[in-house]
């Protein structure tokens, strides 16, 4: 099973760039962040006609996330569990950032997509929102991994967790993104017994997945590394490969991020 996160960046601003990659790449399993729609508006049956199935938790003009799947899915959830008034204001969190099910292939793979809060500025009330959305998703991820299944949280994690994640981490310093409470936060999940894919499947140094459109860091190579999945042991057993789209950078319209793969052997 090959399954693919993407931050697209609007799926329908981005629609043929986003189909063109998947009838290259034909992944299994398709994490999608930062739809950028509501539900209704979501194009269905372009990915309908490519043999997907669908579920969306979508928000008009921010955020969104969708899980893809050539394999029917069940046990769908929408949103992070969490306290009344969770959200960035004090009120319910709206904020459309997590959806999960589990793949009904034959070994069957619960699979969660997540856009994780970018938290800057800072100063203002959106950095402890980064900080209590994460502790709430390793509190979910605890439960999750109590069902020993095989299990992948994968998307736009909005934390570069060490130096080497970035070209110039100088550059970072004082970002929400790079901050130590974010980054220890992310060991927090890690801590858990979830491996994550690069380092299992040792990509080298400057494997980024996001590259701004300002100030040419493109073309430049001024990246950072925000993209990850993670992996219970149970998926982990059954890793064997990770692959960085990078030429997707270089598509027609193309997102600020990167497709990163990976390859789960599913024989029982």
């Amino acid at each position: 099973m090959r399954i693919a996160t993407w931050n697209v960046n609007s799926v329908n601003a981005r629609l043929a760039t986003v189909l063109a990659w998947l009838e290259a790449a034909n992944p299994d399993v398709v994490c999608m962040q930062e739809i950028k729609t509501v539900d209704e508006k979501f194009p269905r049956e372009d990915f309908e006609r490519l043999g997907y199935n669908i579920e969306t938790h979508g928000q008009k003009s921010y955020n969104g996330v969708a899980i893809l799947s050539k394999h029917p899915m069940s046990d769908l959830r929408r949103g992070l569990p969490g306290p009344e008034g969770a959200g960035p204001d004090g009120t319910d969190d709206d904020q459309a950032r997590y959806i999960e099910a589990v793949i009904e292939a034959p070994v069957p793979v619960r699979v969660g997509a997540i856009y994780l809060p970018n938290g800057n500025p800072v100063a203002t009330g959106k950095f402890p929102y980064k900080l209590a959305w994460m502790e709430r998703l390793r509190a979910h991820a605890v439960d999750l991994l109590a069902h020993e299944e095989p299990l992948v949280l994968c998307g736009d994690y909005n934390v570069i967790p060490t130096p080497a994640d970035a070209k110039n981490p100088q550059n970072w310093v004082g970002d929400a993104l790079f901050m130590p409470e974010s980054q220890a936060a992310f060991r927090a999940m890690k801590h858990l017994g979830l491996s994550e894919a690069g380092e299992l499947g040792e990509q080298p140094p400057g494997t980024f997945t996001f590259w701004d459109y300002q100030a040419g860091a493109w073309q430049r190579d001024n990246g950072i590394r925000i993209d990850f999945h993670l992996l219970s042991p149970q998926a982990a057993d059954r890793f064997r490969g990770v692959e960085t789209h990078r030429d997707a950078r270089d598509m027609d319209k193309p997102s600020d991020h990167v497709p990163v793969v990976i390859d789960l052997n599913l024989d029982a």
